[in-house]
């Protein structure tokens, strides 16, 4: 059975887009402000995600952001969605967190996916050769458990701060390997949804059919990754979507550049082909008013049963972004007496 969408957690994913004529000193302002509010409306948790090489995302020093983050706020779950594992070795993510951990203990998540975040040329650039491939990942996330273990205060190599604290892992993906990884160590599991939706639902079915139930959790807990726009009207929300898909097809044609401002109209920006590509990578984005995102998510929920949503919101003006998720936790309270319960394993 799925938890109603007023029942559901709601977190935030936010990639630290470089708005136009903005510096990313900017973008980090507005990143803490955009955390105080949600930790002020009851989000469960505040993701930065790891990107490298792009004119429009500022978040390439991922674990310095969620310092930034954690230490402006109080109560919110700080974390990576995601950390790019192949891009480090699994010594320095586990000191790294560790390090948060033990600054703001209780607080800190740690996600990690298996692509680079970023491309080839920059991939390289950042680990100066490519024998540590995507292929390792299975092995280089036991490596990082196992630096985060109690049991490995006898080795020889340590991470310290990090060894014997309780860190949450999650494995990030937008295809079915992670999904079934995730499953079989028994970890939490966030789908991208919001730019690759093609294998949402056979990720979902792999996870929770080859979960095995572990120290760290002991049954399945997945949450998925949407686009959500909300404004006070349909007409408003359809407008300042226009940022988002201004930015799609920049990812689309291989030349990203800062958030742009909403327009219009995009005709004469795209053409029908990209039109269609842009739309394919939104599939799972929910823009409208208050009762339009709702009828729209409550679908969404029910025919994925998620257990978490992690929302991410392509809007250029600051106010704009922040009514947005403002909407957004508004159609999630409920009294709470009607709320689901949650599993004592699940409230990580």
């Amino acid at each position: 059975m799925s938890t109603p969408l007023a029942a559901l957690p709601l977190s935030v994913l936010d990639l630290a887009a470089i708005l136009e004529g903005k510096t990313p000193a900017d973008t980090f302002r507005n990143s803490l402000d955009l955390a105080q509010h949600a930790e002020q409306w009851g989000y469960k948790r505040f993701w930065l995600a790891e990107h490298h090489n792009m004119a429009s995302i500022a978040s390439s020093a991922t674990s310095v952001l969620i310092g930034y983050i954690a230490g402006g706020t109080s109560t919110i779950r700080v974390g990576s969605g995601g950390v790019m594992l192949p891009n480090h070795a699994p010594l320095v993510v586990a000191e790294q967190f560790g390090t948060l951990a033990t600054l703001y203990p209780g607080r800190i998540d740690l996600g990690l996916g298996r692509a680079p975040g970023t491309d080839q040329l920059t991939a390289m650039a950042l680990r100066r050769d490519l024998q540590g491939s995507v292929n390792d990942f299975p092995q280089n996330v036991q490596e990082l458990q196992a630096y985060l273990s109690a049991e490995n205060r006898g080795s020889k190599v340590r991470a310290i701060p990090g060894e014997g604290l309780d860190i949450p892992i999650w494995l990030l993906g937008s295809s079915t390997y992670s999904a079934q990884l995730a499953g079989m160590l028994g970890l939490r599991f966030a789908f991208a949804s919001h730019f690759a939706p093609t294998h949402l639902q056979a990720a979902l079915h792999l996870y929770r059919a080859h979960f095995q139930p572990s120290e760290y959790l002991s049954e399945p807990y997945a949450a998925a990754c949407v686009n959500v726009i909300a404004a006070d009207t349909d007409a408003e929300a359809k407008r300042l979507t226009t940022s988002f898909h201004q930015f799609a097809l920049g990812v689309i044609r291989g030349s990203t550049k800062p958030l742009q401002a909403p327009v219009d109209s995009m005709r004469g920006l795209w053409n029908e082909m990209e039109k269609e590509a842009v739309e394919q990578m939104m599939a799972y984005s929910f823009v409208g008013g208050p009762a339009t995102v709702q009828k729209q998510l409550e679908a969404f929920v029910k025919g994925t049963q998620v257990n978490e949503l992690v929302v991410v919101s392509h809007i250029y003006d600051h106010a704009a972004r922040l009514r947005s998720y403002e909407i957004l936790k508004d159609l999630t309270k409920v009294e709470t007496a009607a709320t689901v319960p949650v599993a004592a394993s699940q409230l990580n």
